[in-house]
C-alpha cells in the first residue's frame, strides 16, 4: 500500500462495460441517494448504466443504444421532471443522443440532434439563464463547438457553432470572469492550446481567446486551486506526459501555465478533494501506462508529485464520486482496452487500495460478469462466465474487497452472457447463462450458501447462437422469466418462468430476416405496465422496439 499524508488508494475493482469504453460519468439514476455510473462504449454503439449499491459495489450493466461511436457522456435533467437524463456525443454519426430517464434507473430511447464533424466531448449547463439545461459539444474535425439550447421538455434547438482551435478534444464549462454567466473552456489537441469563450448569458459567446498548453492536450477540467474564489483550469497533455495548471484572474484571463508530471499519455483529467483538507486535488487517467496519477493540492495552486494506481488497459476517462457513502471521494475509470470500468475506493484513514486480481483459470477467457450476494451474508460476490473453459466461476466476497478461491460449474459450450435472479422464490439467487456454442441456456439454482446445483439445459434452437440474456417478469405473474437474443435465427427467445426454478420451452419472437439481434433490453416504453423489448440488430444496423400487446 502506498500512503501520502493521510490518504492512500486501494487496488481497483473492475466491472464489465460494453466494447471500448471511452467516457464515464456518475449520477443518481434511480433516486435511491446512491451514486450510479454511466459509460459510453465507442465500439458497441451504446452506453452502460451500472447502478450503485451505496457500499462501494456496483450492479451489473444495462445497455442502451446510441448513435455511431459514442465517445463522450454527460448527465442532467433536460425535461425538468427531477429525473437525470443522459446525453452522448456520437463521433461517427456527427450528432448527440439524448436519453430521458424514468427515475428508476432505466432510460427511454435516444433522440438525435445534429452537431459538427466528429464530436468528441459533451458538457451541459444553462447558457441563457432560462433555468433550462443546454448542451455544448466539441467537434474535432470541424474545429468548433456546437451549442444546443434546451427547451426544458427534453428537446433542443438546432446547433449554433463557434470556432475554436485545431481538433478540439474536450469542452468544459465554468464562470471564468465572475459575471454569473457560463463560459466555455476547450482543449485543442492539434494546436496545443486551450480556447476560452466567455458567455453573454443569452446563449451566445464571444470569440475565443487562446492559451498555450503542452503537447496534444486531450482533456480539461476546472476548479479553484488556490482558494481565491476564482476558477482555474488544468489540462492533460497526452504527448508531453504532464498536466498544465493555469490560475484564473477572475476576469476571464489566465496566468502562465505550470506543468506537473503525470503517467504515460495522460488522456483524461478531473479534480476533487481526496484527502478532505478543503484543497482541490487532481486525478489523471494515463492511457499507455494503464494507471491513474493522483496529485494532492497544497491549496496555494501548487501540487505534490504524483502517486500512481493501476487500473485496466488504456484508460481514457476518469470521474469521481462517493460510491460507498463514507464521505470519501472514490474514483471510477473507463478502460478502453479491457472493456471494463475500474472503481478505486477512497478512505481517509486507509486510502485507496491497489487492485486485487481474481484468476478464473488459465485460458478460461472470461466473457461476462455479474455481481450479487449468493450466500446471503450481505457481502457482494462475483460470478464469471468463462467462454473457453465452458464454465462459470463463483468468487465469494469477504466484504473487504478480498474473495475466496473460485468454485467452478460446467456450462454448455462458449458461455457468453450471465445474469442472476431468484427463479424458485426461495430467497436465494440463481444464475442463468447463455451458451453461444451449444445453443442453449444453463440454469443454476442456488442453495443460498454460495454453492449451486448442477445446470439444467433449455434449448434456444438449432443455429440460434444466444448472445445476451435478460431476467424480468414479462407476464406480470410475479415469477421471473428469461429473455435471450438469438442472432443466428433472427429472433428473441422468451422462457416463461413457473416460479419453481423451471421454465417453459422457448417462444421465438422474430426480429426480421437477417436482423441478427445481438442485444436485448427490457422496459415499459409506453407506460402500459407491460414490459417491452428493445433489440439491437447487428445484421441490419438497427434498433427494434417490440411492444407487448397482451
Amino acid at each position: 500500500m502506498v500512503t501520502y499524508k493521510n490518504i492512500s488508494f486501494l487496488d481497483e475493482i473492475r466491472y464489465s462495460s460494453g466494447y471500448s469504453p471511452s467516457s464515464v460519468t456518475v449520477g443518481d439514476f434511480n433516486n435511491d441517494t446512491k451514486l450510479d455510473i454511466v459509460v459510453a462504449n465507442s465500439f458497441s454503439n451504446d452506453v452502460s448504466v451500472l447502478l450503485g449499491y451505496g457500499n462501494g459495489s456496483i450492479a451489473s450493466q444495462t445497455r442502451y443504444s446510441t448513435g455511431s461511436w459514442p465517445y463522450s457522456v454527460a448527465v442532467g435533467d433536460f425535461n425538468n421532471d427531477t429525473q437525470l437524463d443522459i446525453v452522448v456525443a456520437n463521433l461517427d454519426s456527427n450528432n448527440t443522443s439524448v436519453l430521458l430517464g424514468y427515475g428508476n434507473g432505466s432510460f427511454a430511447n435516444g433522440t438525435m440532434y445534429s452537431t459538427g464533424a466528429s464530436p468528441l466531448s459533451v458538457a451541459v449547463s444553462d447558457f441563457n439563464n432560462d433555468s433550462q439545461l443546454d448542451i455544448v459539444v466539441a467537434n474535432s474535425f470541424s474545429n468548433d463547438v456546437s451549442v444546443l439550447l434546451g427547451y426544458g421538455d427534453g428537446s433542443f434547438a438546432n446547433e449554433t457553432r463557434y470556432s475554436v482551435g485545431a481538433s478540439p478534444y474536450c469542452v468544459v464549462v465554468g464562470d471564468f470572469n465572475n459575471d454569473t454567466h457560463v463560459d466555455l473552456a476547450v482543449a485543442n489537441s492539434f494546436s496545443n492550446d486551450t480556447s476560452i469563450l466567455l458567455g453573454y448569458g443569452n446563449g451566445s459567446f464571444t470569440n475565443e481567446t487562446r492559451y498555450s498548453a503542452g503537447n496534444s492536450p486531450y482533456s480539461i477540467s476546472v476548479g479553484d486551486f488556490n482558494n481565491d474564489s476564482r476558477l482555474d483550469i488544468v489540462v492533460a497533455n497526452s504527448k508531453s506526459d504532464d498536466v498544465s495548471v493555469r490560475l484564473g484572474y477572475g476576469n476571464g484571463s489566465f496566468a502562465n501555465e505550470t506543468r506537473y508530471s503525470a503517467g504515460d499519455s495522460p488522456y483524461s483529467v478531473t479534480v476533487g478533494d481526496f484527502n478532505n483538507d478543503n484543497r482541490l486535488d487532481i486525478v489523471v487517467a494515463n492511457s499507455n501506462s494503464n494507471d491513474v496519477s493522483i496529485l494532492l493540492g497544497y491549496g496555494d495552486s501548487s501540487f505534490a508529485n504524483e502517486s500512481r494506481y493501476s487500473v485496466g488497459q488504456y484508460p481514457q476517462s476518469v470521474t469521481v464520486g462517493d460510491f460507498s457513502n463514507d464521505t470519501q471521494l472514490d474514483i471510477v475509470v473507463a478502460n478502453y482496452g479491457s472493456n471494463d470500468a475500474s472503481v478505486l475506493l477512497g478512505n481517509i484513514n486507509i486510502g485507496f487500495v491497489n487492485q486485487s486480481t481474481l484468476t478464473s483459470g488459465n485460458g478460461s477467457r472470461p466473457q461476462s460478469i455479474v455481481i450479487a450476494d449468493f450466500n446471503n451474508d450481505s457481502r457482494m460476490d462475483i460470478a464469471i462466465a468463462n467462454s473457453a473453459s465452458c464454465s462459470i466461476a463463483i468468487f465469494v466476497g469477504h466484504g473487504n474487497i478480498s474473495f475466496g478461491n473460485p468454485t467452478t460449474y460446467s456450462t454448455g459450450s462458449r458461455p457468453i452472457a450471465i445474469a442472476t435472479g431468484d427463479f424458485n422464490d426461495d430467497m436465494r439467487l440463481d444464475i442463468v447463462v447463455a451458451n453461444y456454442g451449444s445453443e442453449s441456456l444453463s440454469i443454476f439454482l442456488g442453495y443460498g450458501d454460495g454453492s449451486f446445483a448442477n445446470q439444467k439445459f433449455y434449448s434456444t434452437g438449432a443455429n440460434s447462437q444466444p448472445y445476451s440474456v435478460v431476467i424480468c417478469d414479462v407476464n406480470n405473474d410475479a415469477m421471473l422469466d428469461i429473455v435471450a437474443s438469438n442472432p443466428g435465427i433472427d429472433g428473441i427467445g422468451l422462457f416463461v418462468g413457473y416460479g419453481n426454478g423451471t421454465f417453459s420451452n422457448m417462444m421465438l419472437i422474430p426480429t426480421g430476416d437477417g436482423s441478427a439481434p445481438f442485444y436485448v433490453a427490457v422496459g415499459d416504453f409506453n407506460k402500459d405496465r407491460k414490459l417491452d423489448f428493445a433489440v439491437l440488430n447487428e445484421g441490419t444496423d438497427s434498433l427494434s422496439i417490440l411492444l407487448q400487446t397482451c
